[in-house]
């Protein structure tokens, strides 16, 4: 998570969703920074803990934006960075099963380690279904978001691939992904309402 308090924006990061490029680019404007295993503050935490501190000792309480992607494609990204060499033998290891297998671990009752991956969902809403963050964007959507971060923090933003995962076949079968979207409805529900934004969902707030 990156807070610009000058400019009242905090940037959190969704997991797999392109967000160690955003980090890498913007970073030294940031007056404050999360990084590393504090860096995925979920938009419930930052709205209910973070942005009242930051109200309270500096005076601004920052406007909260977040991307989210295509659900399967989210997944998929995990399956691609689970799969890469320096976890084979672990527990945390996709390597030797389809994507297919993988999905259905994800969405089962008992995941195993590798498919504990938590959703997108969850980090973006309070659970209930309400957005805690006042602006997210489609994953899609770059030229949109990098329009409105450089709007918001004066500067050109010119994001640089980082931490791309070895490439895989994340072919998925049409019965897996009937359970994936069932499993996951009020997930694929929140990205269809940011995509019939154009890509971009503004929600109010406070």
């Amino acid at each position: 998570m990156l807070i610009f308090l000058r400019h009242r924006l905090a940037f959190l990061a969704t997991p797999k969703t392109g967000t160690t490029a955003v980090e890498m680019a913007l970073r030294p404007r940031a007056e404050i920074i999360f990084s590393k295993n504090r860096k995925h503050v979920t938009a419930l935490r930052f709205s209910r803990k973070i942005a009242p501190f930051l109200e309270d000792t500096f005076g601004v309480r920052p406007d909260a934006v977040a991307i989210m992607r295509d659900p399967t494609d989210q997944i998929a990204s995990w399956f691609r960075y689970r799969g890469a060499d320096r976890l084979t033998g672990t527990d945390l290891s996709t390597r030797g099963i389809s994507f297919d297998t993988y999905v259905r671990e994800v969405i089962s009752d008992a995941p195993p380690p590798r498919a504990q991956i938590g959703s997108q969902f969850n980090f973006l809403t309070d659970g209930d279904g309400r957005v805690m963050a006042k602006h997210v964007f489609a994953y899609e959507n770059q030229s949109g978001f990098r329009q409105f971060m450089a709007d918001r923090l004066k500067t050109d933003v010119t994001l640089k691939p980082k931490n791309v995962s070895p490439g895989a076949d994340t072919g998925l079968s049409a019965e897996t992904l009937a359970l994936l979207r069932a499993a996951r409805a009020p997930e694929f529900a929140l990205y269809d309402r940011i995509v019939a934004a154009q890509g971009h969902l503004i929600t109010p707030q406070g």
